[in-house]
């Protein structure tokens, strides 16, 4: 398997968004940054915040759009043209409805389950075929409050159990990084 060289974090930009659910992907790449010593800059002409990761003699970038999440594949694809990324070298961290807060998943490719982010990327990459590493945020359980619960914060012990899912992806974040995907997934899925 290709080793991932593309970490994208999902998210909204701005203060009032920075600690709402919807930004649990920014969450794992500001963990991810803060952990390998990586500075993120922002990059106008990547439309987010960019940074190189090296460990070893593996390389990947970090992303964190500064778009909306809706936009979130033109940061996407700016990152991957300009640095001949493949889809199948792209992880795409992002919260996810359909697993509770303290469940993470690693999946590769398929829908978007009605995530704008995704969505948006797999339409600007022309395939769906990236890895998503899906952060459980749980569901409100009607979907007429979709919106309203993704835009807000996470009470305490529901973000306690974020952050020890983001601890448990960081923990298989070497397997990634050398293409290990496999491994990982079976290291997450079985703990």
């Amino acid at each position: 398997m290709a080793a991932i060289r593309l970490v994208v974090g999902l998210g909204n930009p701005g203060a009032e968004y920075e600690d709402t659910r919807h930004n649990a992907g920014f969450w794992f790449v500001d963990r991810l940054a803060g952990e390998a010593g990586v500075n993120l800059r922002l990059e106008t002409k990547f439309h987010g915040a960019l940074g190189r990761l090296r460990q070893g003699d593996q390389e990947c970038w970090l992303l964190k759009p500064s778009t909306y999440m809706n936009l979130s594949g033109r940061a996407v694809c700016a990152v991957a043209h300009f640095y001949k990324i493949l889809p199948t070298e792209i992880l795409v961290a992002h919260d996810e409805l359909d697993l509770e807060p303290g469940t993470v998943k690693l999946k590769y490719a398929g829908g978007h389950a009605g995530h704008n982010g995704l969505k948006d990327i797999a339409a600007q990459l022309g395939v769906p075929d990236f890895w998503r590493l899906r952060l459980g945020i749980g569901h409100p359980g009607d979907r007429g409050q979709v919106k309203d619960y993704v835009l807000h914060r996470p009470g305490k012990d529901e973000r306690k159990a974020i952050d020890e899912t983001i601890d448990q992806s960081l923990l298989v974040w070497p397997k990634l990084l050398a293409g290990q995907q496999e491994a990982a997934m079976l290291a997450l899925h079985t703990r």
